[in-house]
C-alpha cells in the first residue's frame, strides 16, 4: 500500500536574543602590507574597499548563556597579537574572554597585522592599529550586550561555484592553485535574523573559499571577495551582511591569484547572488510550509501555504566550550635550524642582487618570508607533545554553529553535514590564532603538498577533531 506523502515541509529555525554591531577598521593607507612571498612592495599604496569588525551576540532566552562572535577582516593573527586583542576587547566591553571568538574572514589582502613586522616599512604604524582595533571590538561589544533582543533566525542552502579545488598535480609538483575537474563542496549556509516586529536584523552568509582573489600585484587594501558580496547582500535587504568563512583548507577562487581589483569584485558579486537566491527562498520566522488539501481544478491540485507555529519551540539552547588535544608532528624543525636557513635565503638574496640576477633574488627574497613566518609560528606555539586547538559548539534549535581554529579542509564540514543531515551545521574556520596552521586529510600527509607540509599537527589531527565534533553534537 502507497504511504502518503509528508503534508509538513518545516524550514529549520532557531530563537534567541541577538545584537549585531559593525564598523570600519581600515588601516592607514601606507601601514606595512606584505602578505605574500613574491610580492615586491612593502607598504600599502591605498584601499580597494574598507575593512570591517562585526561583532554578533547569540544568547539563549533564559539569560543563562552567550557566545560573543568578532569577525574581523583579516588574514590571521599570532598568538601574541590575537592574546592582546582578546583582553582589550573584554576588558572595554565588560565580559570576560572566553566569551569571544574571534573569526578571520581570512583575505589575504588586507596586510600581515604581526607585531613582529614593526621595524618593517610601515610596520611602525602596526601597533596603534592593534591597540585601535581591540578598542573598536570592546565598543561593538558593549553596544551589542545593551541591544539584546528577541530575534528569529531561519536558514537555507544554495550552492555557488566560485571556489574550486586547489592541490594541483603540475606532472612534476604541487602547486596551490585551481585544479579543473576535482569536485568542491560548494555549499553556500544562509540565514536571516529577524527582530519579532520583523525587521531583518542581519544576514548571514556562510561560504567555504580562500579569499585569494589579490595577490602579489595588488598593493591595495582589500577585503578581497567579501567586499562585494557584502555590499550586494546589504543593498538588497538593507540589513548588514555577517561572512563566515568556511573550512577552505583546500578551496579558493577559480580565478585567483591577480592583482585586478575588478576580479576580486566580479568575485563576490558571483557568492553575493547566490546567497540572495538562498536568502529570497526563505518563509517569515515563525512559519512552517503546510498542506491544505486537494483542489479541483483542470487538474486536482495541491494547495500549500505557511502556518504560524510557536518559535519558542525553537529556543533549545547548548553550548560548549573545549580545548582538543592535537599531538604535534613529529620531525617539527627547531628555531635554529630555521634561523639557519632563513640567513642562508637573505645572504642568497644579497648575492643573487649584486650579480644581477633579480628572478633568482625574488625567490630567495620568497622563502625568506617563509622563514620568518615559521620562525614567528614557532616561537608562539604552546609547549608541550599537544596543540590545544579552541573548539566553540552552540546548538540553537534547529542548527548547530561550529566555531574552530585553524585551517581545515572541507571534508570537516561536510561530514558534519553528512552525519547530521536534520541540521543545519555553519562552521566557522580561521578561529583565534593561527598557530595551528592547517588541518589536512591523514591521506594527504609527505605528500609534499603546500597546506601539509607547513601543518603543525600530526596526521589524523582533522579525523580526530571530526570525530570529536560529533560527538559534542550528538551529545
Amino acid at each position: 500500500m502507497r504511504q502518503p506523502s509528508r503534508t509538513e515541509d518545516p524550514t529549520p529555525q532557531s530563537r534567541c536574543r541577538f545584537a549585531l554591531s559593525w564598523c570600519d577598521i581600515t588601516p592607514p593607507a601606507d601601514i606595512y602590507h606584505r602578505m605574500w612571498g613574491a610580492a615586491k612592495h612593502e607598504r600599502a599604496t591605498g584601499v580597494h574597499r574598507p575593512l570591517r569588525a562585526t561583532v554578533a551576540v547569540f544568547a539563549d532566552m533564559e539569560g543563562m548563556g552567550r557566545q560573543i562572535l568578532l569577525a574581523l577582516d583579516h588574514c590571521v593573527m599570532g598568538a601574541t597579537e590575537h592574546a592582546q586583542l582578546v583582553a582589550r576587547a573584554a576588558e572595554i566591553g565588560g565580559v570576560a574572554k572566553e566569551e569571544v571568538l574571534v573569526v578571520f574572514s581570512h583575505t589575504h589582502g588586507a596586510g600581515l597585522m604581526g607585531l613582529d613586522r614593526a621595524a618593517l616599512p610601515g610596520g611602525d604604524l602596526i601597533p596603534l592599529y592593534l591597540d585601535g582595533l581591540g578598542e573598536k571590538a570592546g565598543r561593538l561589544m558593549r553596544q551589542c550586550i545593551a541591544s539584546l533582543q528577541p530575534a528569529g533566525i531561519v536558514y537555507g542552502r544554495g550552492r555557488c561555484s566560485l571556489a574550486t579545488q586547489r592541490d594541483f598535480w603540475d606532472g612534476s609538483q604541487y602547486i596551490c592553485g585551481h585544479n579543473p575537474g576535482v569536485p568542491a563542496d560548494d555549499s553556500v549556509i544562509v540565514a536571516r535574523v529577524t527582530a519579532d516586529d520583523g525587521r531583518v536584523l542581519a544576514s548571514i552568509v556562510n561560504y567555504a573559499c580562500h579569499p585569494t582573489t589579490l595577490a602579489w600585484e595588488n598593493t591595495l587594501i582589500s577585503p578581497d571577495y567579501i567586499g562585494a558580496m557584502r555590499e550586494l547582500v546589504e543593498r538588497e535587504t538593507s540589513a548588514p551582511c555577517l561572512f563566515l568563512q568556511g573550512a577552505s583548507g583546500e578551496l579558493g577562487p577559480r580565478e585567483g591569484f591577480v592583482g585586478d581589483i575588478a576580479v576580486a569584485d566580479r568575485n563576490g558579486r558571483e557568492l553575493g547572488y547566490a546567497a540572495l537566491s538562498a536568502l529570497t527562498a526563505l518563509p517569515a520566522a515563525g512559519t512552517t510550509f503546510v498542506y491544505q488539501g486537494a483542489v479541483v481544478s483542470g487538474a486536482t491540485l495541491g494547495a500549500w501555504k505557511h502556518e504560524k507555529i510557536n518559535l519558542d519551540t525553537k529556543a533549545g539552547w547548548k553550548l560548549q566550550r573545549w580545548q582538543e588535544p592535537l599531538h604535534y608532528r613529529p620531525g617539527q624543525p627547531t628555531v635554529a635550524q630555521v634561523q639557519a636557513e632563513l640567513d642562508h635565503y637573505q645572504a642568497a638574496e644579497a648575492t643573487a642582487r649584486a650579480a644581477g640576477d633579480e628572478a633568482h633574488a625574488a625567490d630567495c627574497r620568497a622563502m625568506s618570508e617563509r622563514k620568518t613566518r615559521l620562525l614567528h609560528k614557532l616561537h608562539q606555539l604552546p609547549p608541550g607533545d599537544r596543540f590545544p586547538l579552541q573548539v566553540v559548539v552552540w546548538h540553537m534549535g534547529d542548527a548547530v554553529w561550529v566555531g574552530v581554529q585553524g585551517e581545515s579542509y572541507s571534508v570537516l564540514q561536510t561530514e558534519l553535514r553528512r552525519r547530521f543531515p536534520d541540521k543545519v551545521i555553519l562552521v566557522a574556520t580561521i578561529a583565534a590564532d593561527w598557530g595551528a596552521s592547517y588541518l589536512p586529510p591523514r591521506e594527504l600527509y609527505d605528500t609534499g603538498i603546500y597546506q601539509e607540509s607547513i601543518a603543525v599537527v600530526a596526521a589524523g589531527s582533522l579525523e580526530q577533531l571530526i570525530e570529536s565534533l560529533s560527538n559534542h553534537i550528538a551529545s
